[in-house]
């Protein structure tokens, strides 16, 4: 039972089904937003909803059975454990607010399916590099933000009123929201400042998030090696062993057209 349990759980079959059921519980809850959807079918949509959920219940339940230790050593079952069991409070009294947390199903689709399951691991080996890409990038804001509240305070007092309201002025520029619009306000009172945001956007812009990129990329080619480098290891296991199987065919076949000697007595 146990073998036979863990054949369908890791059937590709087995697989594609819960794919299609997050899919479709992700279409449910996009259409539960609609007033007019929840007024018509709204029994529909909450007994198909639950449904859904007791099937990822049952395929959690199924998973444990078959893998039993190693279900718990994977981090991404207990992912799925985590989103299943939030889903799985009252949606009524002190939990009500939980219930729009239901839409964090959808993001079972990172578990099962393997090449997303690979990329969300090269983004997390990224993260330490992207601390320190992150750490320069608030310094460089609170630099540049002490640099405009002391410059352009008197011109700009909405925008460079107070160090807090710059560091959201700048964070604002960093993104790209009507930079303009605040730059050429200071530059009608101060025609230099424009020097100051187009180094600050050359800096903080093209620059940081350039960095962000390059370390996100440099990830996931990490983990792209070992995974062809783990494929390449079972290619060699496999060709070993199917070497080692023709040798011993050899060596039967060898046995078996040898001649016997009779004993002459």
């Amino acid at each position: 039972m146990h073998d036979r349990v863990r054949a369908i759980v890791d059937a590709w079959s087995f697989q594609a089904i819960i794919i299609g059921l997050i899919l479709v519980n992700a279409l449910l809850l996009g259409v539960e937003t609609s007033p007019w959807m929840r007024s018509e079918y709204g029994a529909v949509l909450h007994a198909a909803d639950t449904a859904v959920l007791w099937v990822f219940v049952v395929e959690l339940g199924l998973r444990m059975f078959a893998h039993r230790r190693d279900f718990f050593r994977d981090p991404w079952s207990w992912f799925d454990m985590a989103v299943v069991g939030i889903a799985l409070l009252p949606a009524t009294g002190p939990f009500a607010v939980l219930r729009i947390l239901r839409v964090l199903r959808v993001l079972r689709l990172l578990s099962v399916i393997p090449s997303l399951r690979h990329v969300v691991t090269g983004l997390f080996r990224a993260l330490p590099g992207m601390a320190s890409i992150s750490f320069l990038v608030a310094l460089l804001l609170y630099v540049a933000a002490v640099m405009s509240t002391n410059l352009f305070r008197e011109t700009s007092p909405q925008n460079f009123g107070d160090l807090f309201t710059s560091l959201f002025t700048l964070f604002q520029i960093m993104t790209g929201d009507s930079w303009g619009e605040i730059a050429r306000g200071v530059m009608h009172e101060q025609p230099l400042a424009w020097i100051f945001f187009v180094m600050f956007i050359l800096a903080s812009t093209f620059i940081a998030l350039n960095l962000f990129i390059a370390v996100a990329v440099q990830a996931l080619e990490h983990e792209g090696d070992e995974r062809r480098a783990a494929g390449g290891e079972v290619d060699t296991l496999v060709l070993t062993e199917v070497r080692a199987l023709r040798a011993e065919i050899a060596e039967l076949r060898a046995e078996v057209g040898r001649p016997t000697v009779k004993d002459s007595s």
